[in-house]
């Protein structure tokens, strides 16, 4: 196999054949893949089950950083995405724009990491696209996924489904995977090991829905973070969300780099985490399952659905440690481009 990606590796000849055989089927070659046909042919839905799609793409810079690579984000962002529906994922494609000149071992090394978290999440990599840019005409690497699931018979959820009363948990400590991302690109230090978040959820939310079926709706807080992603809910169910400052999960080291960088924690993106919003009677059945999980042991339930007035539109307000509220915005522009 040659070491760096060539322009022949894309032409759909003997040279981009190499490089599936030797780099994306050695890595991650499902009995679907290996049949080497087109389209992969795949089981249907059981009777009363629905089909769950989403999409994703890839950019991030670097490629490697403490606790993750773009592999292992283009995985599990897709596999979340999938899974905020309540649906089983159970296949990806993977198509890939390579530039001429990215090392090969980079690239294997981004596949055996993809090919873990699959395993890990229990889905198989079945389809996929390779095309090589010329040299200074990409980035390395970009990556799209798509994820395809099942929605078990019964199961409904949207962020439409928030009502006054209902409880908002998040799975965990906000901004870690930003500050990682940005402190890597930067070669900025600090004096704790802060890591990225990015992690598989799908067997999470799972648990939470078997322990808590009055869920109303997941999602994911990446880019914008818990900020922007709690006004999108709010604005579709029409309600308010009022947030305890004191009751969430951020990490002292993320807290700290991000007052010296002037970030709001709220608007870093994650990707390891989980917004859920239930009822109030099943709010800690859905904690306590979150918590048994390895990637929720620091899960919280930070706030309320409350009603709206009717003179205004949805708001997300934030009652600090002294008893005020303040707006909690989304993020306006860009905080930190490249940043999954």
């Amino acid at each position: 196999m040659d070491e760096t990606v060539l322009l022949g590796h894309g032409s759909g000849g003997t040279m981009m054949k190499r490089i599936i055989d030797e780099v994306f089927y050695e890595a991650y070659g499902s009995t679907e893949l290996l049949e080497g046909n087109d389209t992969a042919c795949l089981e249907a839905p059981q009777a009363g089950e629905r089909l769950a799609y989403s999409t994703d793409s890839f950019v991030v810079t670097p490629h490697f950083f403490p606790g993750g690579d773009i592999g292992k984000l283009a995985v599990c962002g897709t596999v979340n995405d999938v899974a905020t529906s309540g649906a089983v994922p159970k296949y990806l494609s993977c198509g890939f724009i390579l530039e001429e000149g990215f090392p090969v071992a980079d690239l294997k090394r981004i596949c055996a990491s993809m090919a873990q978290v699959a395993k890990e999440a229990g889905v198989h990599i079945v389809t996929g696209d390779t095309k090589v840019v010329n040299r200074g005409h990409g980035d390395g690497v970009f990556i799209n996924t798509s994820g395809v699931g099942f929605i078990p018979a019964g199961v409904a959820l949207s962020g439409a489904f928030c009502k006054p009363g209902d409880k908002i948990l998040v799975s965990g400590t906000l901004g870690d995977h930003g500050i990682t991302v940005m402190a890597c690109r930067e070669e900025l230090s600090f004096n704790a090991d802060i890591q990225s978040d990015a992690a598989p959820l799908n067997h999470l939310i799972a648990e939470v829905l078997a322990a808590a079926p009055e869920t109303r709706c997941f999602r994911d807080p990446t880019r914008g973070g818990l900020a922007s992603t709690l006004n999108e809910l709010a604005a579709q169910s029409g309600v308010d969300f009022v947030i305890e400052e004191d009751t969430v999960p951020v990490k002292d080291a993320v807290r700290g780099a991000c007052e010296m960088l002037g970030y709001d924690v709220y608007q870093v993106a994650n990707e390891g985490k989980m917004v859920c919003v239930v009822s109030a009677e099943q709010a800690e059945a859905a904690l306590a399952a979150m918590r048994s999980n390895k990637y929720g042991v620091d899960a919280a339930i930070i706030g309320e659905v409350v009603e709206k007035p009717e003179d205004r539109s949805s708001r997300v307000s934030i009652r600090t440690g002294f008893g005020a509220l303040r707006i909690m915005d989304m993020l306006v522009g860009e905080q930190l481009p490249r940043i999954c």
